[in-house]
C-alpha cells in the first residue's frame, strides 16, 4: 500500500479533482496538420489529421465522460494540438494552448453531446510534456474548451479537461 502511495506521488499528470474523462483514442503523426472541417448543414465540425500535405508533429485525442448514471448526459471531448515540432517542448514546461498565432501549441476541439449543435469557438489553456519518446508523448492538459450554439451565437457553453494525455505513432 505504501509502494502505491509512491507511485501515485511520482505521476505528475495526474492530481486530484482532475476531470474524469476515459481517454478512448490517441494519435500522434509526424509530418502532419489538423484540419478542422465545418459543416453547416449536418451543424458538425470534422477534426482530423492530415499525412499527404506535410506539416509538424500533431496529436489528436478523444476523451469520452458519463458525469452521472442518467442516461442522456454522456458526452465526447476530441482534442486536436499543433506541436509543430515536439523536440522543441521541454518536459514539465507549461505550453499555452489557444487559437494561432498567440499560442505556443494551437489547439482545436469538438464535442458530441445529446444536447443543442455546438460550435468550437476556442481553447484556452496549458499542456506539459511529461515524457517523449520515439512512439508515445504524454502530458497534462489543463484547459477550457468554448463552444457556440449554432443557432443562437448568444448563447455559450464550455468544458473543462484537466488530466493526463497519452499520444502514440
Amino acid at each position: 500500500m505504501l509502494s502505491t502511495f509512491f507511485l501515485g506521488a511520482c505521476d505528475a499528470t495526474s492530481r486530484p479533482g482532475d476531470t474524469l474523462g476515459l481517454q478512448t483514442s490517441a494519435r500522434w503523426e509526424w509530418h502532419a496538420r489538423l484540419v478542422v472541417e465545418r459543416d453547416p448543414t449536418l451543424t458538425l465540425v470534422r477534426l482530423r489529421i492530415d499525412t499527404t500535405q506535410g506539416g509538424g508533429d500533431v496529436g489528436l485525442a478523444r476523451y469520452d465522460f458519463n458525469p452521472s448514471a442518467a442516461e442522456g448526459d454522456e458526452y465526447e471531448l476530441a482534442l486536436g494540438l499543433d506541436f509543430g515540432r515536439v523536440r522543441d517542448l521541454r518536459q514539465d514546461v507549461p505550453y499555452t494552448l489557444g487559437p494561432p498565432p498567440a499560442a505556443r501549441i494551437p489547439a482545436y476541439a469538438t464535442v458530441t453531446c445529446f444536447c443543442r449543435p455546438l460550435r468550437p469557438d476556442s481553447v484556452r489553456g496549458t499542456f506539459r510534456v511529461a515524457t517523449r519518446g520515439l512512439r508515445q508523448i504524454t502530458g497534462r492538459v489543463d484547459a477550457t474548451l468554448y463552444f457556440t450554439e449554432w443557432n443562437d451565437p448568444a448563447r455559450h457553453v464550455t468544458y473543462s479537461l484537466h488530466q493526463r494525455i497519452d499520444l502514440v505513432k
